[in-house]
């Protein structure tokens, strides 16, 4: 992607499509629209990689066919914003999106570490705007998930807030009957080597 992309605001999600069908922007380049600006992702190591798989297994595992999952794919979610969550949750079939994307959610998540000012903030407007009713954030820096609810669309802010550690499980809205064990969404940390 050219810098003078990434430098220039004001896309709409239109015109963000048609840098893509005109071959500006491709399939490998890894970045989304957020509020008009179009942003780099930053490259993915593996904890990130691990932590976007546990969450989409946990997920699937939790409410089965009720709902579609998709991992990193558009969300259109305003006319100038078209995020790539690590992990939706979205009503409906899998065919329902075979040729459009998706413009609303049950449950959005984000895997973060480098990502994490942009995802409690940037994001969290953006899918409160949307009013996306529930957005996590797995934090693998604090290993906790940070479980963002009530969303207020015109203010672009969630009302609701609460921090979920290992050990502890978190309920989906969506689906009341549904939970996953936090532990399972967070890559296993490897043992700091010693020099004994």
């Amino acid at each position: 992607m050219g810098e003078r992309y990434a430098e220039h605001s004001g896309y709409t999600a239109e015109a963000y499509f048609e840098l893509m069908k005109k071959g500006v922007l491709d399939e490998d380049d890894r970045v989304e629209l957020l509020d008009g600006v179009i942003v780099a992702e930053p490259p993915m190591d593996p904890p990130h990689a691990s932590g976007i798989v546990r969450v989409a297994c946990a997920l699937r595992a939790a409410i089965g066919s009720r709902a579609v999952i998709r991992e990193q794919m558009p969300l259109v979610v305003g006319a100038d914003s078209v995020p790539e969550p690590d992990v939706a949750v979205l009503r409906g079939r899998i065919e329902d999106y075979d040729d459009i994307h998706p413009r609303s959610a049950l449950l959005v998540v984000e895997v973060s570490d480098a990502s994490l000012k942009q995802d409690r903030l940037s994001k969290s407007r953006i899918y409160a705007g949307a009013a996306v009713p529930e957005y996590w954030i797995v934090n693998l820096r604090q290993e906790c998930v940070e479980v963002f609810r009530t969303p207020d669309a015109v203010a672009r802010l969630y009302g609701e807030r609460t921090t979920v550690g290992p050990g502890e499980r978190v309920a989906l809205l969506a689906f009341p009957d549904a939970s996953v064990a936090v532990g399972d969404l967070l890559p296993r940390r490897s043992p700091v080597a010693t020099d004994d």
